[in-house]
């Protein structure tokens, strides 16, 4: 058989791609992925890299200085990078959805106006829908925009930024008033330029220190709070105001379909990291590979590596057709996060007392998988939409 988490029916220039990427993993991301998450370090350099081979512009059209690949093609470069550091597939990600979002719904103007300068990694995204007191309710949303002549004026706080301090761009999901009778009708999303850095990075826009976190280090996770924030009518997504719900959870699809390439990596190295170390350690005159408590838990870890890399793989072949994917979309970040986890949690075992010390890379790993639960939403909000969707697609006819 061959290697785990094989993907049939790519093209010459997709293998060229995720080759080049592989290398790049495991020469410039692998060595150095311990002492960077350790430290809460960013990733200057493995950043500079990604930028140089084009990653920054994947997806984006050839017409805008992008190379126009699939959304296939990327969540397969991200379980790629995944694999070697979880947090630097967490720098290109929120950058991947903007530049999907600007692309599809985007005017002209802002299409021309961002998206090659986002192809080359000048300008890098955020996306921000999440607030203090909110995650998965978006309807609860209570930033503010107000329009004031030709501006609008944003009020509020917003959490969980990725890239919140490192990025130039922001997609913000406000709420206006446009009249509309349903609440996820007063929706708007807005395009804000920024400049890198914390604190008051603009008038009426403070980027408060990184979040210090679990796990997910080296990429800066933010507050935003806007106070009397200015920003000109031409900055909503498509010029269209109370549009912005829809525009967000297009993006939140594709971005579901990442993280489940992110569970996919962590479990693919996970597993490598197993099997090695099942192999190289010796109990009762053998290696510990040979006992069958061992191997059945590696048959059962590369059964849900396998079974993870195919759901998200369809997935993303289903959004890049064209068809609505929310419920497979779904389905793979459920099935591939809490596969991850499981997955992790049995390389962990299988290496003992090692691995609970930082000096063994499952430490790392250990700390990341449990993001992938509640990232792109939890678990149970996964199982919502599935269920919504299988009950619309089955239902009664009596």
């Amino acid at each position: 058989m061959a290697q785990l988490a094989q993907t049939a029916g790519l093209t010459d220039i997709q293998q060229e791609i995720l080759s080049t990427v592989r290398a790049f993993v495991d020469k410039e991301i692998l060595p150095h992925a311990n002492a960077l998450e350790h430290a809460d370090s960013y990733p200057t350099d493995i950043v500079d890299g990604m930028k140089e081979m084009g990653l920054f512009g994947l997806t984006i059209p050839v017409a805008y200085g992008g190379l126009g690949e699939s959304l296939l093609t990327y969540a397969l470069v991200v379980e790629q990078i995944a694999r070697g550091w979880m947090s630097v597939s967490g720098v290109i990600n929120t950058h991947f959805i903007v530049a999907h979002m600007i692309a599809r719904h985007g005017t002209e103007a802002q299409k021309q106006l961002y998206l090659p300068r986002m192809a080359v990694g000048e300008v890098r995204a955020a996306f921000s829908m999440s607030e203090p007191d909110l995650g998965s309710d978006v309807a609860a949303i209570k930033t503010r925009a107000r329009r004031d002549g030709d501006e609008y004026v944003i009020d509020g706080s917003k959490m969980w930024i990725t890239n919140g301090g490192s990025s130039n761009l922001i997609a913000l999901l406000a709420k206006t008033d446009e009249g509309a009778d349903k609440s996820y009708k007063n929706l708007t999303t807005f395009l804000i330029e920024k400049p890198e850095g914390f604190g008051e990075v603009a008038p009426g826009l403070a980027i408060p220190g990184k979040i210090d976190k679990m796990g997910y280090k080296g990429v800066d996770t933010t507050e935003a709070v806007f106070d009397g924030f200015r920003i000109g009518a031409d900055a909503v997504l498509g010029e269209a105001p109370g549009q912005g719900f829809s525009h967000m959870m297009d993006g939140v699809e594709v971005g579901r379909v990442n993280v489940a390439a992110r569970a996919c990596g962590i479990s693919i190295r996970a597993f490598e990291l197993a099997i090695e170390y099942a192999q190289q350690r010796r109990t009762f005159g053998k290696p510990i590979a040979e006992h069958q408590a061992i191997a059945f838990k590696l048959a059962e870890m590369a059964t849900k590596v396998e079974a993870s890399h195919l759901i998200m793989v369809n997935a993303a072949r289903l959004k890049d057709s064209g068809q609505r994917n929310d419920v497979e979309a779904g389905m793979a970040k459920l099935f591939a996060s809490e596969q991850c986890a499981e997955v992790t949690q049995d390389a962990f075992r299988i290496h003992g007392g090692y691995g609970y010390s930082k000096e063994y890379e499952i430490e790392r790993l250990m700390r990341e998988a449990p993001f992938l639960l509640i990232g792109e939403g939890t678990s149970e909000i996964q199982k919502t939409i599935i269920s919504r969707g299988v009950l619309r697609e089955y239902k009664s006819r009596r």
